[in-house]
């Protein structure tokens, strides 16, 4: 099997082809442009049976991988940190863009990457998601800068913790901040406007997408812990649990599967940093949920406690048996979502 590595840049893409061992075979730039993708896939053709690791930088490689799987390629997206990894274990020093691309080729054909599909309804998802993120991040530096105003203006008078997206607490500020004197107080007022504009397009943002996971993830819904914005980050993170040959590949790849750290008689594990941290961030809020309401995840938790394990290996321990369940749910809701399509196509 031949592995062609791609390290992409936003004016160039350099791919390096290496053979099973790791052997570089031969190298290649391309324009970023979809003619210079045509041209790579040319060129790759004379290696025949190959894969193409293109190194996961999302926008820049993006159109690089729809337009290889379009053509009928096999891709493989590879993490940053592999690559990085595999760039310092090579005797090659230094840095250039064929370095890099020989080491995406190389992490690719060290571990056991997930093939990777053309965008479905999951990359709408999060896209959504990422965007009300980022606005909501907006809107916190937004509020910070605002209660700092607000103690300048009248100290000891902030509103609550937690406070400033809710409609009433901002209308009541607007009135209090109307007669304001000065500059702090006319930045007070703008701040206010602008956190109630933000407020409303989140909340738009969240019921779009709460309507998305009840559609492509009502399985997962019924996960105790599991709500509509935990949902959608599962489902547009993971992009396609398919892609995924069992439950054990998506752990690896959500870093809830624990590394081994032993040696001689004593046989323990540690927890993973390594995998998808958005993924690993919804699961242990799932696990976090779940401990405090009680039930079979909470029973579990009681359970590890009472074997030995710590407070975090016991949260660790339960992680890795959500991820178990998230996958089964997963797979379900997408083998339902497939059923109709399969019904259609052998109905023409």
């Amino acid at each position: 099997m031949i592995v062609i590595g791609i390290d992409p840049h936003k004016s160039t893409h350099t791919a390096v082809a290496v053979d099973g061992t790791g052997r570089k075979l031969g190298e290649k730039t391309v324009a970023a442009r979809s003619t210079g993708h045509l041209e790579l896939v040319r060129w790759a053709a004379r290696f025949g049976e190959r894969t193409f690791a293109v190194e996961d930088v999302r926008h820049l490689s993006r159109r690089l991988s729809t337009d290889l799987l379009i053509a009928g390629e096999a891709v493989v997206h590879v993490p940053p940190k592999l690559m990085a990894g595999a760039r310092r274990s090579s005797r090659e020093r230094g840095k250039s863009d064929p370095i890099d691309a020989l080491a995406v080729a190389r992490a690719a054909l060290r571990e056991d990457l997930p093939a990777a599909v053309l965008d479905g309804p999951e990359r709408e998802v999060r896209l959504l998601v990422d965007h009300r993120d980022d606005l909501v991040a907006e809107r916190t530096r937004m509020q910070n800068r605002l209660r700092w105003h607000l103690h300048e203006l009248d100290p000891g008078n902030e509103p609550v913790a937690r406070a400033l997206d809710r409609a009433v607490i901002l209308d009541a500020l607007a009135e209090r901040l109307a007669e304001a004197p000065g500059t702090v107080g006319r930045i007070a007022r703008e701040l206010v406007v602008r956190i109630r504009e933000l407020t409303a397009t989140i909340n738009d943002l969240e019921r779009e997408i709460a309507g998305f996971a009840a559609t492509l993830s009502p399985t997962l819904l019924e996960l105790v812990g599991c709500g509509s914005l935990g949902a959608a980050k599962l489902v547009g993170e993971t992009a396609g649990v398919g892609r995924f040959r069992s439950a054990a590949a998506f752990a690896r790849h959500n870093g809830t599967a624990p590394l081994p750290v032993w040696s001689g008689n004593t046989e323990r594990h540690r927890l993973s940093r390594t995998g998808n941290r958005q993924l690993n961030l919804v699961l242990h809020r799932i696990a976090i949920t779940q401990i405090r309401l009680g039930g079979a995840g909470r029973a579990y938790f009681d359970k590890r406690l009472a074997a030995g394990d710590t407070k975090a290996e016991a949260i660790r321990a339960l992680r890795r048996r959500i991820s178990d369940e998230v996958y089964r749910r997963m797979g379900h809701d997408e083998r339902l979502r497939a059923t109709p399509r399969a019904t259609l196509a052998a109905a023409a």
